[in-house]
């Protein structure tokens, strides 16, 4: 049988490749070469494909560098941070530039993030990619010392955190932070039916608790500012029993006493979080989910509330999913 020709490999019978694979190492871009390449964004109208609308978000996600950010105290920490930076597109443009918002992102690496910092970059965003609104998100996880109940230990506390920066489309500059605090909570049903079995029947029991989570969602007030550590202060403030690192056995046995002294139910934890956020001028407005992973059930109890702005946050959370911790 004749053998047939290959385009990228040499064939068995010894006949060459007919395509050239090569890597030039040595060849270097010059700005007259450059001039040359096609451009996408020079592409007619005719190659949009699909309906001829505007879409609201598109740009990059899990995009990881370094970055700074200063503590409450004045500490500047380096982190490893997750950006996801989108703008809107006009229904006349085919795409948008992607590596245009990474460079603008390494033009101000070496800068502390601030709400000022991202809303920087959310101008340069909308200059380089001829956007009428553009979204900036870093995720990253943020270390707290933390103290043990009795001990005098201490430990490391990371809670994860996320800035997120808007510019509306007329014009204004909204601030976000969301902040997960992971806390343990003891059934106050499960506590009473167990006193009741030690006192009727001299029953031993121990009512069930479960490691659960918060996550506040918050959006400054214009001109103010809140550090990640006021918000964990609400949080502890709100709720008590937040979960331990260094633990001996009188640590442990005072988290069952405070356990004991703040038995909560879902509804509780999501009441006492609003009453505290809701005292806090810094802060417009807010949305809080909160999720109990349940040890009496193979399901859970969740809750949503919010402070009730108009136009601001809506009680529309249901990722409970990625409150699992």
């Amino acid at each position: 049988m004749k053998k047939k020709p290959m385009y990228l490999h040499r064939s068995a019978d010894g006949t060459p490749a007919r395509i050239k694979r090569a890597y030039d190492a040595k060849f270097r871009a010059t700005p007259a070469y450059r001039a040359t390449l096609p451009d996408m964004m020079e592409a007619a109208h005719d190659a949009i494909q699909g309906a001829h609308v505007p879409i609201q978000q598109v740009g990059i996600h899990n995009f990881r560098l370094p970055l700074k950010y200063r503590t409450k105290a004045g500490q500047i920490l380096t982190l490893e941070t997750k950006v996801t930076g989108t703008v809107s597109l006009e229904a006349e443009l085919k795409g948008i530039n992607m590596s245009r918002i990474m460079r603008s992102f390494y033009e101000h690496k070496d800068g502390v993030i601030t709400g000022e910092w991202m809303g920087r970059i959310l101008k340069t965003y909308l200059r380089k990619v001829d956007s009428k609104a553009a979204r900036l998100k870093v995720a990253f996880s943020y270390p707290m010392l933390r103290p043990s109940l009795r001990s005098g230990l201490e430990g490391w506390q990371f809670y994860e955190v996320a800035f997120e920066g808007v510019m509306t489309r007329d014009g204004r500059y909204r601030r976000f932070i969301h902040f997960d605090f992971v806390y343990s909570s003891a059934c106050p049903c499960s506590a009473e039916l167990t006193e009741h079995a030690r006192d009727q029947r001299g029953a031993y029991g121990v009512p069930h608790s479960q490691r659960s989570k918060a996550r506040v969602s918050i959006e400054e007030a214009e001109g103010k500012k809140i550090w990640i550590e006021d918000v964990h202060a609400h949080c502890l403030n709100a709720l008590q029993t937040e979960t331990q690192v260094m633990v001996k056995r009188e640590d442990e046995q005072a988290f069952a006493e405070l356990n004991g002294a703040y038995l909560k139910f879902v509804e509780d934890a999501a009441r006492l979080l609003y009453r505290e956020f809701e005292a806090d001028k810094r802060i417009k407005d807010f949305q809080i989910a909160c999720s109990h992973l349940e040890s009496l059930h193979s399901h859970d109890a969740v809750s949503v509330i919010c402070k009730g702005v108009k136009g601001g946050f809506a009680a529309d959370f249901m990722d409970f999913g990625s409150l699992l911790c």
